[in-house]
């Protein structure tokens, strides 16, 4: 079976793409959705997170997400501590997943697939993008976020021009019948 990742800058329409794959049969593991539900039952993140970031992380045994954030996207070194305790939980979590899939290929979703290293755990990357005015327009609709704090969450994340040097195939997702069409092209290629 391989192993195809999803990623792409925050806006640009991963989730989309991966809805797209999911609807045509293909598997597909959302890792920050499963990352959410990590957080929240894993205690050897949760006893992680609060040491590192203090008891207010949590709220009623759920992550308190703007806590966090607030902390985090303002200061690079604790966003890698953070995210050094959560992705090795996730990338585990992902194998378990995957060794029960039995089709031809499974989609793993994630933001920071080239920033964390686990695109070298894939057989083949996609990238989605989109261009940069539209993304902001699409995340200020779906999440009620100011321009800055959209700008803060881009800024952690590498730029298009630098992970279009390790995808294997980019999707430019503007129109979707035409980033739809892409992806049922891109399934037949790898069924």
């Amino acid at each position: 079976m391989k192993i195809v990742g999803l990623t792409g800058g925050i806006g640009s329409g991963k989730t989309t793409v991966a809805k797209f794959f999911s609807e045509l049969g293909v598997p597909v593991y959302i890792a920050d959705v499963e990352a959410k539900k990590l957080t929240n039952s894993s205690l050897v993140i949760r006893r992680k997170l609060i040491s590192l970031l203090g008891e207010k992380t949590y709220d009623d045994g759920v992550l308190n997400r703007k806590y966090v954030a607030d902390k985090i996207f303002n200061d690079k070194e604790l966003l890698n501590s953070v995210n050094a305790i959560i992705h090795p939980k996730v990338a585990a979590h992902f194998k378990k997943w995957a060794f029960r899939q039995t089709s031809p290929y499974v989609i793993k979703e994630a933001a920071i697939l080239f920033e964390n290293g686990s695109y070298m755990d894939c057989d083949l990357v996609i990238l989605v993008k989109a261009p940069k005015s539209l993304r902001i327009k699409r995340l200020k609709n779906r999440d009620n976020a100011s321009e800055e704090e959209i700008e803060q969450r881009m800024n952690n994340q590498w730029s298009d021009s630098k992970k279009e040097k390790l995808a294997d195939i980019i999707i430019e997702n503007i129109d979707l019948k035409t980033t739809q069409q892409k992806v049922e092209s891109i399934h037949s290629s790898l069924k």
